[in-house]
């Protein structure tokens, strides 16, 4: 299905929402913007209110105890990381710098994929994830769709904003055969520490073998930094590599941002707590709402669960009218390609804040 660019609507705009309804932004409850209920890790900002003298010397041009840490945190060989502002300018600069004429995404998808695509002059089509299967791949299906047509195929794993995940022996397959068709893959995984079975679904692990690879990862949804616009990217084609480090800006990354990562990504305390708080928080709500008779909620390895709504009476945008004047902001998922006005998401946040939202929705069993 060949599709031309659309202009989608991005969750977490608090300050439109602010205009909009007259509500001050931090008095919302925003279940939109997919970020760690835990906040910025208390132990990089308090090492970045003693040293905010950085701001005044460059950052290393090299990152190299920025990317050595990255490389501790992943498991990935350093001299495969590089860095950029934001896993945005990193998606960005990949696109471009493969400039692919026919593309294709696994959809539904972040719509920042199809706008870097457009912008490079090449074209797109999606391979849909089915609500009736639980938005599960067709592996064989997808294999049959990449033809060699294809230069380029996207993945968003876990996917945003199913909550769906390729297994790492899902993803072998897939690169094999885009190797074979002489297709790049470019794998997305900012949500992916928030999964139970990363180790089951990581495909940093692959980059070593599969050299028509690049996985990326962001800072902001994690470690709740979306402000740093501190991103990263794994890869081993030394060849593309050069290309991405020369189409590049120079000090892409600011002091204060690399000088964060290195507190960051070593501060596994921080990790296991957030790891043991979505978890446990994800599968209350599953376990809650798995009975609902209007209300479907799909099985997710991130941070946030999509919902569809099984009766007619209602819209996810109504929904969402009427949450708002709760002060609680959710997603109307009906601007993600293959979803409609049924659909929905929300993330998880404090226990508190969960159980509130599942009370305001479980009152929509009555109507």
């Amino acid at each position: 299905m060949e599709k031309q660019p659309l202009m989608h609507q991005h969750g977490g705009d608090l300050d439109a929402i602010e205009a909009k309804y007259g509500i001050a932004k931090n008095e919302l409850k925003d279940f939109s913007g997919n970020i760690n209920p835990l906040g910025f890790p208390p132990t990089a900002q308090k090492e970045l209110a003693k040293h905010l003298e950085i701001i005044a010397t460059y950052p290393d041009k090299r990152y190299t105890a920025l990317r050595k840490a990255i490389a501790d945190y992943t498991g990935a060989s350093m001299e495969h990381i590089v860095v950029g502002n934001g896993s945005t300018e990193l998606i960005g600069t990949f696109i471009k710098t493969v400039n692919a004429q026919k593309s294709m995404i696994l959809g539904p998808a972040y719509s920042e994929y199809e706008r870097e695509v457009s912008l490079t002059g090449g074209s797109f089509t999606y391979f849909p994830l089915r609500p009736e299967d639980d938005f599960v791949i067709d592996l064989q299906g997808l294999l049959q769709a990449l033809t060699p047509d294809i230069g380029m195929f996207v993945i968003c794993n876990p996917n945003n904003p199913t909550g769906s995940a390729l297994t790492c022996e899902q993803l072998r397959q897939i690169l094999m055969h885009c190797k074979q068709i002489g297709a790049s893959v470019m794998i997305d995984e900012t949500y992916i520490e928030f999964a139970d079975n990363l180790d089951e679904i990581c495909a940093i692990a692959l980059v070593a073998e599969f050299d028509n690879l690049f996985v990326i990862r962001g800072t902001s949804k994690f470690f709740a930094a979306p402000g740093l616009r501190l991103g990263y990217g794994v890869s081993s084609n030394a060849a593309f590599l050069n290309r991405l480090k020369t189409n590049q800006d120079p000090w892409s990354v600011n002091s204060l941002a690399a000088f964060a990562g290195l507190h960051m990504f070593a501060d596994h305390a921080f990790h296991e707590k957030t790891k043991q708080l979505i978890s446990h928080e994800r599968q209350k709500a599953l376990d809650t709402m798995k009975d609902w008779k209007h209300i479907k909620a799909y099985p997710s390895c991130a941070n946030f669960i999509l919902l569809k709504l099984l009766t007619n009476r209602i819209s996810a945008a109504e929904i969402f009218e009427r949450l708002i004047r709760k002060k609680m902001l959710i997603r109307d998922a009906s601007s993600f390609t293959f979803l409609d006005d049924r659909f929905l998401r929300f993330c998880i946040l404090s226990p508190e804040d969960n159980a509130a939202l599942l009370e305001e929705l479980k009152k929509l069993e009555t109507i």
